[in-house]
């Protein structure tokens, strides 16, 4: 092996066992911001592809058996990995599994085209492109992602674009889009309410800093002739990962009556809710609404939430 080649396979072992206890320990947790999440994930292609580099499996297989041998293994290790990762209070994600092979496919792809022994073809060319694309495609997940999390830093006072025509990066739960009761040049989300205990939705990625504003504003509209009750709840970070308790949160009892319902909150309220300690107001993290054992399936409209 030329000096060169060994230097680089020693440098590639070297930082892989630097980046490998990251698998497992720290990095984002189940309530860590998207962007985070996104940039972290990336590093699943960086330890693969070294890992490649200093195994180099091309010493012992060439051709369709080289790549056919390092996607197994790769599966058999990534699905491993992410039952480990369970197993330490991470989250699963299958999407790692091809991120482990895209590290390492690049690695493969790539390394004919910059060794002169090889000759290139039009073949290699092509894998080794659309290995490329493969990786253009997982930064262009992380990039919109952080293009998605600007806009929506930048649309504050409101916390929410109603605009948009897919919540699900925002909010979890039985809502949809909905032009009903909508003001003039907006929409409304409908929310579908069930007869489970606890049946709502959750706006699980927020503006997380409320600081220096005054109050929270909130439009609901029940177009049912009967009243209904949800419970507004909101928490931060810090709640998240504690042990999520009733009392460590913002809870408020909204009661509707049938038509338009405007609810005008003080922050400084919210701040005081937990009992051992003030919310944080720079780090909000999530706001839910929620009903509880309701006898029969109801739906209420958000028109509007904002801060003031």
């Amino acid at each position: 092996m030329p000096p060169t080649s060994r230097r680089l396979q020693l440098l590639a072992g070297g930082a892989s066992l630097l980046i490998v206890p990251f698998l497992f320990i720290g990095g984002p947790d189940w309530s860590s911001g998207p962007v985070y999440k996104s940039a972290w994930n990336l590093g699943h292609i960086l330890l693969f592809a070294l890992v490649t580099l200093a195994v180099r499996p091309w010493q012992w297989l060439q051709g369709w058996r080289l790549w056919m041998a390092v996607t197994g293994a790769l599966l058999a290790a990534g699905i491993v990995i992410e039952l480990l990762q369970y197993g330490h209070n991470r989250e699963v994600d299958w999407r790692d599994l091809l991120r482990n092979l895209i590290g390492s496919w690049l690695i493969i792809a790539w390394r004919p085209l910059f060794f002169s022994g090889n000759r290139k073809n039009a073949g290699s060319v092509l894998v080794a492109t659309l290995t490329t694309l493969l990786l253009v495609s997982e930064l262009g997940t992380t990039a919109q992602v952080a293009a998605r999390q600007f806009q929506m830093n930048r649309q504050l006072p409101a916390l929410y674009d109603f605009q948009r025509e897919e919540p699900s990066p925002f909010w979890s739960g039985p809502l949809t889009p909905s032009e009903a009761h909508a003001p003039e040049g907006s929409k409304s989300l409908k929310i579908n309410l069930g007869t489970e205990t606890y049946s709502g939705v959750s706006l699980h990625n927020v503006p997380s800093d409320w600081r220096g504003f005054a109050t929270l504003s909130l439009t609901l509209f029940n177009p049912d002739s009967r009243p209904l009750s949800v419970t507004l709840r909101i928490n931060d970070v810090e709640h998240d990962r504690g042990d999520n308790a009733y009392s460590d949160r913002f809870n408020l009892r909204l009661d509707l009556e049938p038509g338009v319902n405007t609810f005008t909150i003080p922050l400084a309220t919210i701040e005081q809710a937990p009992d051992q300690r003030p919310m944080d107001m720079s780090e909000i993290r999530r706001l839910g609404l929620f009903a509880t054992r309701l006898p029969e399936p109801r739906s209420v409209y958000l028109l509007a939430l904002a801060l003031d």
